[in-house]
């Protein structure tokens, strides 16, 4: 019997691989349906989903929206705004992918849905300047970005930030601009750019060449630093292509897939040397964006985006598969680890970041409750959801004091400054880092330290 829906007309349902002629065109036509029917709607997903256990609403767990991806797909519902709020609400945090007893990939339904969302949005607000000038014009540009940093750090260095926070006129920036401020790091000394070329220390045993990123790269270059001195003292020489560019996922994530795949073409050609064993990401995020190149377009750049794909490894998974040397320096502190969600959800990748922790000496890792539960950074959620954001970041910010640690593990930019912001606004004495951070640490100074 064909179904009605309460804003459209009758249609037939939908079997297994097939959709009704009267989908085409609509949002999702032609997502592979069999990837709706993979879910049987059991529920064991919603305890992994942060929105569904902050509200309680079927409509923001995975299942349901699942059921809202289906019923639009199969025209028996329209994507109104609500339906639409449902589902850009989702951090696309793939917690239920791990959760799911059926194997439902989810990532691959939401992923492709939201970008025709976009592209369909005729109702977008056309002077959207933050979507155009920040998130898609700025942050995926590293020396864009570094040079308009340059004002909100003289007010970190002369404390004006500050003093706006104690008399009240941060709140006069508009919301997403004063998210954005409260997110940037402490200013510290400048870090200069890894060179093309780094060797290894001790015995060869692997060439690798390192992504660096786009707000990585700006941000996060200690920990760049970091990560190529432990390969080093790892034997592995280190290159960094000057042609690579940002992965991609903020235009891709942002609905703006075309200039995300243009990306991605040009880190295949950026990375295309075939002494490479490996290309080392140390950001959760953009490893499993690029590990997902060959999936997401279909053309006929995709075999080569597929083969870089097929060399990325997140540098705690290429360390752990190489076999550690293990570091002597101790680091006597308290540490608690958080899963990054694109690290442990979407790359599948748990326990190798423990075992490389576990390693160093006098370093007590306690359990963090709620580890494989969002933060709420979610790339540039915490900037576009800032609500629900803050709520997740309140949470994990509690569970992380719970464990008494002194520092807070996490191996995604994003995460990062998110957990950070949340303790400094709160008065918290935490600090925050990436593994490769604390086994720096432990191998000592080097000669190419900068």
């Amino acid at each position: 019997m064909a179904s009605r829906s309460d804003h459209g007309p009758a249609v037939p349902p939908a079997v297994a691989g097939q959709l009704p002629r009267e989908s085409v065109g609509l949002p999702g036509f032609d997502t592979d349906f069999d990837l709706f029917l993979d879910c049987v709607h059991c529920g064991l997903c919603t305890a992994a989903c942060p929105t569904y256990v902050e509200l309680g609403d079927e409509n923001e767990s995975p299942r349901g929206r699942i059921h809202l991806m289906r019923s639009v797909v199969e025209g028996r519902l329209e994507l109104t705004e609500r339906v639409r709020g449902h589902l850009e609400l989702c951090l696309d945090c793939r917690a239920c992918e791990t959760a799911c007893p059926s194997g439902v990939q989810y990532g691959r339904l939401i992923e492709p849905f939201r970008i025709a969302m976009a592209q369909g949005a005729d109702d977008r607000p056309p002077d959207d300047w933050f979507r155009r000038w920040i998130l898609l014009g700025l942050l995926p540009y590293p020396e864009k970005l570094r040079v308009a940093l340059w004002p909100a750090r003289l007010a970190q260095r002369w404390r004006v930030d500050a003093l706006m926070e104690t008399l009240g006129l941060m709140r006069l920036l508009p919301q997403r601009l004063r998210q954005l401020a409260r997110m940037l790091p402490a200013p510290s000394g400048r870090i200069a750019e890894l060179p093309e070329y780094l060797p290894a220390i001790g015995q060869r045993r692997a060439r690798v060449a390192l992504f660096t990123g786009c707000v990585g790269r700006v941000l996060f270059g200690a920990t760049h630093w970091a990560t190529a001195r432990v390969l080093q003292h790892n034997g592995c020489e280190v290159v960094v292509p000057r042609e690579q560019q940002c992965c991609g996922a903020i235009h891709f994530h942002a609905g703006s897939s075309g200039p995300a795949r243009h990306m991605a073409d040009a880190n295949v050609r950026a990375f295309e040397d075939p002494s490479l064993d490996a290309v080392v990401t140390n950001v959760a995020g953009c490893g499993a964006m690029m590990k997902d190149y060959g999936h997401h377009w279909q053309d006929p750049g995709r075999d080569g985006r597929r083969e870089l794909a097929n060399k990325v490894q997140d540098v705690h998974e290429f360390l752990d598969g190489l076999g550690l040397i293990a570091p002597r320096v101790p680091v006597p502190l308290k540490a608690t680890y958080h899963d990054a969600c694109h690290l442990g959800h979407a790359q599948k990748i748990t326990e190798a970041p423990r075992r490389l922790l576990a390693s160093i000496p006098e370093l007590e890792l306690r359990d963090l409750p709620e580890t494989e539960l969002c933060c709420g950074a979610a790339g540039t959620y915490n900037l576009t959801e800032p609500e629900m954001s803050g709520r997740l970041s309140r949470r994990k910010l509690r569970n992380v004091l719970s464990t008494g640690a002194r520092v807070c593990v996490t191996a995604n930019a994003g995460c990062i400054l998110q957990i950070m912001r949340e303790a400094r606004m709160g008065g918290h004495a935490l600090e925050v880092c990436h593994p490769m951070d604390l086994l720096d640490r432990s191998y000592g100074p080097v000669e190419s330290r900068q």
